[in-house]
């Protein structure tokens, strides 16, 4: 995912002051924050509104993330901090419900219940339509741990988007089309915590993207953990794979901007290429991670390219479409990886050259492969590989904002600026884009010369352009 170490803090509709109040804290990555949204969406159908503030919240719900180091621990230091804030609850006279969602709750299950005694119930990402049943029984005093999913579609069962929430959160939405994995990467546990590759209907994605359009949405981001394996049965009874459902989200009156993450290089077929190629809607950036650049090393990771498969197949998207942008993932310090792997990697990296990247030091996940492994790499070696490649894709990203000064582009306008008299926008290539509020207003699309660079934004002429 696009930044899976970050964490996402969600702005939340106001509430009401005689209703349920949930407040939703959300870690890594977009579909975490997707997951956010439709929990929120089924606790509305329950009677809860979202609240900005844990402070006067009736329930606090987590929904964590298990990539990054330590993840679990993290989860736990947070739930202490959460005890002391319901004793004073309580101690004012007032309940308060805490509850673990997301890979690490899939991942721990019975054992959060055991280690923090506050949780009041665990649920993890495949069956969170089941939320108000699970709060319900908390509301009890049962302890409740809802991890266990038959083959059932839990996307068929939740509520429809609130058309209020929707405008609420603004004129971008994420819309998971895929989830789990079958690729089963020996340093990854999203096909233990998301389970195996799943895809949502056509019927169900186009309807859920026109509701978004018709609520003020004009930018949808297609979610998965391998979007690109996303296949379904058309209207015309064909099987369609990603490149066509993108075709027909294009026709949607009113969705302009088309986006997707993450994708696998295995799946990057040509109907996908060539929907690059021809639709304007589908934005020129491209997540595409390849981890390294070794042949041995990435043989190890199990993920069944090499680094010149990678090579020629970005040359086949640049040349269908030679203004993307590409951003990847790297994990340096794998088990096993020599000084000769890490030059390997980045010579890949000057090779394709990055507008964007995210890189971290390789760390054990309990229960994949790569845990079991030997020839682990001593951490201070990790740390100064990491610099190293950091500061070589820091290069590049700095090299390609700079290539943007003086180029017209269109923005879409999306939130107030932080000075009075700003309003930010997103680039087709995803970086923030500062403007004058005099160009047009939040939701509209407009055309702006870009002026110069800060460290991570675009700014742009105070006056829209002719395209």
């Amino acid at each position: 995912m696009n930044d899976i170490a970050e964490l996402l803090d969600r702005e939340a509709a106001p509430a009401s002051s005689n209703t349920r109040k949930v407040f939703v804290k959300t870690y890594g990555c977009q579909m975490n924050v997707y997951d956010s949204q439709r929990m929120a969406d089924a606790l509305g159908a329950d009677g809860y509104v979202e609240t900005a503030t844990p402070d006067d919240a009736d329930m606090i719900l987590l929904n964590t993330c298990h990539i990054r180091e330590k993840a679990a621990e993290k989860v736990y230091s947070e739930l202490g901090r959460l005890r002391k804030l319901r004793d004073q609850r309580r101690a004012s006279g007032s309940e308060m419900l805490i509850g673990v969602a997301g890979c690490v709750a899939q991942a721990e299950g019975e054992e959060i219940i055991r280690r923090a005694p506050v949780v009041d119930f665990v649920i993890g990402p495949q069956t969170y339509h089941r939320l108000p049943q699970v709060v319900s029984k908390a509301r009890s005093g049962d302890k409740v741990v809802e991890t266990e999913y038959a083959i059932e579609d839990k996307f068929e069962k939740l509520p429809a988007r609130d058309e209020k929430q929707v405008r609420a959160r603004g004129v971008t939405a994420f819309l998971t089309v895929q989830e789990g994995c079958d690729k089963f990467c020996t340093f990854c546990v999203v096909p233990y915590t998301r389970g195996a590759e799943v895809s949502r209907p056509v019927s169900q994605i186009v309807a859920e993207a026109r509701k978004l359009a018709a609520s003020g949405v004009r930018e949808v981001t297609l979610l998965g953990q391998n979007v690109n394996a996303w296949h379904g049965e058309g209207p015309n009874g064909r099987e369609w794979g990603l490149g066509a459902l993108l075709r027909e989200l294009a026709t949607i009156e009113g969705l302009d901007r088309l986006r997707y993450t993450t994708s696998h290089p295995r799946d990057m077929d040509d109907a996908l290429i060539e929907a690059h190629r021809d639709l304007d809607s589908l934005m020129p950036y491209l997540h595409l991670p390849v981890q390294a650049g070794s042949d041995r090393i990435l043989k190890a990771m199990n993920r069944k390219h090499t680094g010149d498969e990678y090579r020629r197949l970005v040359d086949r998207i640049r040349a269908a479409r030679p203004d993307i942008a590409l951003s990847g993932d790297f994990i340096v310090g794998f088990p096993g990886e020599t000084d000769e792997d890490f030059e390997d990697t980045m010579r890949l990296i000057r090779d394709v050259g990055y507008a964007q990247a995210f890189s971290f030091k390789y760390s054990p996940r309990p229960g994949t492969p790569g845990a079991d492994m030997g020839a682990q790499v001593p951490e201070p070696v990790k740390s100064e590989r990491l610099q190293a490649l950091q500061a070589l894709l820091e290069e590049q990203q700095s090299a390609f904002m700079r290539g943007l000064i003086g180029q017209t582009m269109q923005v879409l306008l999306e939130k107030p600026g932080r000075e009075p008299g700003q309003l930010v926008g997103r680039s087709p290539w995803l970086q923030p884009v500062v403007c004058d509020e005099n160009v047009g207003k939040i939701g509209d699309i407009v055309t702006v010369r870009i002026t110069r660079v800060s460290a991570n934004s675009l700014i742009a002429d105070n006056r829209e352009v002719e395209p």
